[in-house]
C-alpha cells in the first residue's frame, strides 16, 4: 500500500530540488497554521514561549519563497506551451482549486456560524477574489494566479524581459510599502504589489538556477554555512522585533519597515534553497520531497483539516496537553492532505482539484494497483515497474 503515492513521485522527471524546497516551506507554512488554529481557543499557549517564537523565526521567508520558486518555471512554460497554454493551466491548477476549496471552507464556516463566534456571511464567496484575506490562506492562490498571468502576459506578448519586471516589482513593492505604512487597503492588489518582485526575481534567475552545471556548483558547504550563520543572525534580529506587543504581532517588520522585510525574506529564501540542493545531492529525508510535491494540494485543504483534527482532538478525546496538540494538529495538516488527494484520484475525484484530467497520474495508480492487500511481492514490483514504464 503507497497512500502517499510515493512510487510515481519519486520516478518523475523534476528538478528534485524544487520538490525540496516547496515540502520546507509548506511544513514551515503549516506550522503557522497550526498555531493560528489552535490560538483563541482556551489553549496556555503563552505557558509554551517556544512555539510562538519559533512561529516567528520561521515567518519571514516562508510565502516568498513560493513565488520565486514559481517564477523559476514561468521562462519554460511559455515556450513549451505559449501564453495561452499557460493561462489554461493556471486557472486548472490555481484558480479551480481556489473556487472549489475556498468555496468548501467558507460553507463549512457558514453551517458552523451559530455555534462559533465567526463572522462569516455569503459576501465572503465574492472575497474569494476581490478581498482575499478575509478567507485566510486563500490569499495565497489568488495572488499566484493574478501575478503569474500578469507577468506571462507582459513577458510573451509585450516582450518584457526579466530585469525590466524586476523594476516594475520594485516600484509595486514601493506602492506596498506605502500600504502597509499608511494602512491602506486595495483588496487582492495589495498582495500583487508585495509579491510581484519576488515572482520576477525567481524568472530573472531561472536560467542561473536550473542549469545543470550551475547546480553542480549551488550544491556547496561553502555557500550553505554562510548563508546560514547569516540566515540566524537576521532571523534572530527580526524576530526579536516582531515579538513586541504591537497590534501588528509577528508582522510588525512587515508592516513598519517593508524593504527590510524584503531582506529578511532574501536571506531566508537563500539558505532555504542552498539546503534543498543539498539534499538532493545527498538524496536524503525523501519525504520532503513528496510533501513538495503535494505542497498546492497541502495548502489548499490545511486549514479546514486541521479544524477538525483540532476539534477532534479538545472535544471528543480530550487532548489539552499544547505539545501534544501542536504536533497531532501540525502533522494532520500536512499527511491527510496528501492521504486524502491521491484517495481521491483513486476513486475518480479528480474534480475536487483540477477540471482536467491527470490522466498520466490517474492511469499509473490504476495499473499500479496502488491499494494492494494479500499480493505476491514479487509479482507486485514487476507491475509497478511495468505501469511507470507505460506512464513514463
Amino acid at each position: 500500500m503507497d497512500p502517499f503515492n510515493s512510487r510515481y513521485i519519486l520516478n518523475e522527471k523534476r528538478w528534485l530540488w524544487i520538490d525540496y524546497d516547496k515540502g520546507i516551506s509548506i511544513i514551515l507554512v503549516g506550522f503557522g497554521h497550526c498555531f493560528l488554529t489552535l490560538n483563541g481557543h482556551g489553549l496556555p499557549l503563552d505557558k509554551y514561549p517556544f512555539i510562538n517564537y519559533f512561529n516567528t523565526f520561521m515567518y519571514g521567508f516562508r510565502m516568498p519563497l513560493f513565488f520565486i520558486v514559481s517564477g523559476l518555471l514561468v521562462g519554460r512554460s511559455l515556450v513549451k506551451k505559449s501564453y495561452s497554454g499557460y493561462l489554461s493551466d493556471r486557472v486548472n491548477n490555481i484558480l479551480y482549486p481556489l473556487f472549489i476549496w475556498g468555496s468548501i471552507q467558507v460553507t463549512i464556516q457558514l453551517l458552523a456560524a451559530k455555534y462559533t463566534n465567526n463572522v462569516t456571511t455569503p459576501w465572503y464567496y465574492l472575497y474569494l477574489i476581490t478581498d482575499p484575506r478575509q478567507n485566510g490562506p486563500f490569499w495565497y492562490l489568488n495572488a499566484l494566479f493574478f501575478i503569474g498571468s500578469i507577468y506571462a502576459l507582459l513577458k510573451s506578448k509585450l516582450k518584457l524581459p526579466a530585469f525590466a519586471q524586476i523594476l516594475i516589482g520594485l516600484a509595486l513593492f514601493s506602492v506596498n510599502a506605502w500600504i502597509k505604512v499608511y494602512g491602506h487597503d486595495f483588496g487582492f492588489l495589495n498582495d500583487i504589489c508585495e509579491y510581484y518582485f519576488f515572482f520576477a526575481l525567481g524568472d530573472l534567475v531561472s536560467d542561473i538556477m536550473l542549469g545543470e552545471g550551475n547546480i553542480q556548483r549551488f550544491t556547496s558547504w561553502k555557500i550553505f554555512v554562510p548563508l546560514v550563520v547569516l540566515f540566524l543572525i537576521i532571523q534572530y534580529h527580526f524576530t526579536k522585533a516582531n515579538l513586541q506587543p504591537t497590534k501588528y504581532g509577528i508582522q510588525f517588520t512587515e508592516y513598519n519597515q517593508p524593504f527590510w522585510f524584503m531582506v529578511e525574506a532574501l536571506v531566508g529564501c537563500a539558505a532555504s534553497l542552498s539546503f534543498s540542493f543539498l539534499l538532493q545531492k545527498y538524496k536524503a529525508f525523501t519525504f520532503f520531497r513528496i510533501v513538495g510535491y503535494h505542497s498546492l494540494f497541502i495548502y489548499c485543504m490545511q486549514i479546514v483539516t486541521m479544524s477538525f483534527v483540532r476539534i477532534l482532538c479538545m472535544n471528543f478525546l480530550h487532548i489539552y496537553y499544547v505539545p501534544v496538540l501542536v504536533l497531532l494538529v501540525w502533522s494532520s495538516g500536512i499527511i491527510l492532505p496528501i492521504f486524502f488527494y491521491n484517495f481521491c484520484l483513486k476513486c475518480g475525484l479528480w474534480w475536487l482539484y483540477t477540471f482536467k484530467k491527470p490522466k498520466k497520474q490517474v492511469e499509473y495508480m490504476k495499473n499500479a494497483s496502488i491499494f494492494w492487500f494479500n499480493r505476491d511481492p514479487k509479482r507486485l514490483i514487476s507491475e509497478e515497474k511495468d505501469a511507470l514504464t507505460k506512464t513514463n
